[in-house]
């Protein structure tokens, strides 16, 4: 298991980082900051909480932190979260700001959700042989990056043919003081920084993939891009949020990957980080 977790420290209001370090640096997989109320730490088996009570002051500095150290901050926090270096994920709530319907910011935030990224090694074995295009499935903190990472590294390394990993915000493969964070295989190809739709041109374009991986497909132009690189002849990996087979056929943003029979196969996590292969 890896974590860049001093990178998460430095995200923490001094006054807590020492003890959020020794009761979480293995196993901390949320904290959670309310305005008056104590933090939790949530592990897998239970929720600690510490003795102080959260302040507004404490609220913006975790993100002031996090916003100065990505360049997708200011489009990220219109949905409601933010990437900080190391690909931990910070939800926020508070106030939020509308423009023509959708949300552009959030003002006066009151609370937030500070998920911890890490990689767990091997965890896709039993998927790595699979010939067909894969999408993975469940439900928010099920474990999705974290096995969409693990499989893009497993097929890496098995080959052959090279993977091109449209890494919008550095979750999958994130980046702390030059170095990766976690290990991509052998023959992974990263580009990020750019949205999904144009990053998945500019591969097919460029690079030659015999697979294109992208995380979490949220938009109608994610799914215009996969298809034109399905249709091109290249294998794809990618996440969705989904509780099931029968849900994600539900959503009208996946019809056309479903009717245009896109991926063979769907990976469906549960939040217990298991996992079961169905074809499509």
């Amino acid at each position: 298991m890896r974590c860049a977790w001093e990178c998460y420290m430095q995200l923490l209001p001094h006054w807590m980082r020492q003890d959020v370090d020794n009761l979480g640096s293995k196993r901390l997989q949320e904290l959670r900051m309310r305005i008056g109320k104590k933090p939790e730490l949530i592990l897998p088996d239970k929720t600690l909480c510490l003795g102080r009570e959260i302040s507004p002051d404490d609220i913006r500095f975790v993100i002031n932190n996090a916003s100065k150290f990505s360049p997708w901050a200011a489009a990220s926090i219109s949905k409601g979260y933010i990437t900080a270096k190391g690909g931990h994920r910070i939800g926020i709530c508070g106030i939020g700001v509308l423009s023509e319907d959708k949300l552009c910011r959030i003002k006066e935030p009151n609370a937030i959700c500070m998920r911890v990224a890490r990689d767990f090694e091997n965890i896709s074995s039993s998927a790595r042989d699979i010939s067909g295009s894969i999408l993975i499935i469940g439900p928010p903190g099920s474990g999705k990056t974290t096995l969409l990472r693990d499989l893009i590294r497993q097929k890496s390394n098995a080959g052959p043919g090279s993977i091109s990993v449209v890494d919008e915000r550095e979750e999958i493969f994130p980046v702390y003081n030059g170095q990766a964070c976690f290990p991509s295989g052998e023959r992974t190809d990263i580009l990020s920084g750019c949205s999904k739709s144009a990053g998945i041109e500019a591969v097919l374009r460029s690079m030659n993939p015999q697979w294109i991986a992208v995380d979490e497909i949220t938009a109608q132009s994610d799914c215009e891009a996969l298809l034109h690189a399905g249709w091109c002849g290249v294998n794809l990996m990618a996440t969705a949020h989904a509780g099931s087979l029968t849900d994600l056929k539900t959503r009208p943003i996946y019809k056309t990957l479903i009717d245009y029979k896109l991926f063979s196969y769907v990976l469906i996590l549960r939040r217990d980080k298991s996992w079961i292969m169905e074809r499509m």
